[in-house]
């Protein structure tokens, strides 16, 4: 029965690790700075287009030291990005805490440049390793402590690591939806961990990247992006400006959020109008039709949230003019 479940939950995981879509996805790095990320500059630097992290006999670090993406928390998310690791030991920290002076801890996707520990799923400074390379764990709770009960296999772990390449660039995914976590590296499901202990389970959190104590070492991260996958909740009246050569219009959205679905009513030179789109993360997508000087017009809105709560975007006319637009929720 054990063995089923596990089958049952690893497909389904799985899915959802494949089933996502190349759209929707916010770059976390420009390529060319360290804008809206902060690590101790001893350590971190943009090198080749690439987050740099290094330590050196003569720059060490005296604990694991960690750069921190400062524009916003994580939840329910896919990460994906690229790293390559020279030497030495890394992670993706991720629904973490900040401990002070650069320091981190929560769930970590971890890589090294050894053959063991790249792709499990660590908790750094917590209850340290949550599943081995290959597997699919269950965390729960045991008194005063936790178990780690493995439901399945994902396969070997020299398999998986035979699939990884040597100081050079690999691809990294992390899918996180509730208490479930998906681990991939280059295509390759690594970890998959459901976390049912319910007092250390973390819904929310920072994410950073670590550069870790020890043996000089280089690790490098670029085309770093994330796509939310629980929607923004965008409920309420919203006073948009759309933006065109004959001036700013100023339109009045009531919008009503059920799930994904998006229903409202809008009031401006269309008249008023009933709203029906959708909301995917933290991109929203929605229509009205209405009358403007005895011919009918159609405008499909497309927008994503702002780190500061407002929502920008673009708007197309007839499937022809298009205009850009923001909004800003009425207290």
């Amino acid at each position: 029965m054990r063995s089923i479940l596990a089958t049952a939950l690893c497909a389904g995981l799985i899915w959802q690790a494949s089933a996502a879509d190349n759209e929707g996805f916010t770059s976390l790095f420009n390529g060319k700075n360290l804008d809206g990320w902060d690590g101790n500059p001893k350590f971190w630097s943009v090198r080749d287009g690439a987050i740099t992290g290094q330590t050196t006999k003569e720059n060490p670090t005296k604990g694991n030291t960690f750069i921190i993406w400062r524009n916003g928390k994580v939840d329910d998310f896919e990460l994906r990005l690229q790293y390559k690791i020279i030497n030495g030991n890394s992670g993706i920290q991720y629904r973490s805490k900040e401990l002070g002076n650069w320091v981190v801890g929560g769930y970590q996707g971890d890589f090294e440049a050894g053959k063991t520990f790249s792709g499990i799923l660590y908790e750094e400074r917590g209850r340290g390793i949550l599943a081995q390379r290959g597997q699919m764990t269950s965390i729960a709770r045991n008194g005063d402590k936790h178990k780690v009960e493995v439901l399945g296999s994902l396969g070997a772990s020299e398999d998986i690591q035979s699939q990884i390449k040597n100081e050079d660039w690999n691809d990294y995914k992390i899918i996180a939806v509730e208490n479930r976590f998906v681990h991939v590296i280059n295509g390759r499901v690594t970890a998959i961990v459901l976390d049912e202990d319910k007092e250390k389970q973390v819904d929310s959190g920072i994410l950073a990247l670590q550069l870790h104590a020890g043996p000089p070492m280089t690790v490098q991260f670029r085309d770093i992006k994330i796509k939310k996958l629980k929607p923004i909740q965008i409920g309420g009246v919203w006073n948009m400006e759309v933006f065109s050569d004959q001036g700013v219009g100023t339109p009045v959205f009531h919008l009503q959020q059920q799930g994904n679905q998006l229903l409202g009513q809008y009031e401006g030179l269309l008249g008023k109008s009933p709203v029906k789109g959708t909301v995917s993360g933290d991109v929203v997508e929605f229509n009205i039709s209405g009358e403007y000087e005895g011919q009918t017009v159609t405008a499909s809105y497309r927008g994503k949230m702002k780190p500061n709560g407002a929502l920008a975007g673009e708007v197309t006319l007839n499937d022809e003019m298009l205009l850009n637009w923001s909004a800003t929720r009425k207290n």
